[in-house]
């Protein structure tokens, strides 16, 4: 195994698939579907939003707000005029919520988004906004439930808590005793090879910035 290939989301070798459409690793998905079973005792019915993403995939969602084609936050769930930011305030208003290409948690198999299947019409569309998992919004419970049971299955949530980097994620699940280790297992020099070699928009500006955005949007996540 190509550890740099993987951790910049080129290596989906080893992943297995899940609920049709999505891929992680094989022990990460033991551990979510014991969590499922689990959550579903108490009424939850716990599904992924996403979980694995190659580097294209997530090119696609970055170059679409880059360019102005999905919509961008910022951290009061307000949409953001993209072409009316440049340089690295443009990059950084992206990177609150989308990970640059290469960067991505989920581009190592470990890291999922969830929701309650429960909780909302089978046609509702989920946002991944923080509203959604405030009290009032139609996922607090399942954020109550995975704050008091996540832990025990393997898992921790990187972006429950600003950190001045990530905005809060509460949707946001990584498995603890894989991801640990593939975070002090990478390092800056296989980002910079991974966004040398793109076609990503603004490259040279990316490369320029690198070393900030590496520590503040990769290497900054809370540890409980």
């Amino acid at each position: 195994m190509n550890i740099a290939k993987l951790l910049t989301g080129f290596d989906e070798s080893a992943l297995v698939e899940l609920e049709l459409k999505h891929r992680l690793m094989p022990d990460v998905k033991a551990a979510y579907l014991k969590m499922q079973q689990a959550a579903a005792l108490d009424g939850i019915e716990l599904a992924l939003v996403s979980s694995y993403r190659s580097f294209a995939q997530q090119a696609r969602i970055w170059t679409a707000k880059y360019t102005g084609l999905r919509p961008v936050y910022n951290k009061a769930q307000q949409q953001v005029d993209i072409h009316s930011l440049t340089g690295f305030a443009k990059v950084e208003a992206i990177l609150l919520y989308s990970a640059l290409p290469g960067a991505s948690r989920h581009h190592w198999g470990t890291d999922l988004d969830v929701f309650d299947k429960a909780a909302v019409a089978a046609d509702y569309q989920v946002q991944l906004l923080d509203a959604e998992y405030q009290q009032g919004g139609p996922f607090y419970a399942l954020d109550q439930w995975l704050q008091q049971h996540a832990a025990p299955f393997g898992f921790f949530r990187p972006y429950l808590y600003d950190q001045g980097g990530v905005a809060k994620e509460a949707w946001h699940l990584s498995y603890r005793p894989l991801a640990e280790g593939y975070l002090k297992s990478f390092e800056h020099s296989m980002l910079f090879d991974a966004i040398a070699q793109s076609e990503l928009p603004d490259k040279a500006l990316l490369l320029d910035h690198l070393p900030l955005i590496f520590q503040r949007y990769v290497c900054t996540i809370c540890k409980e």
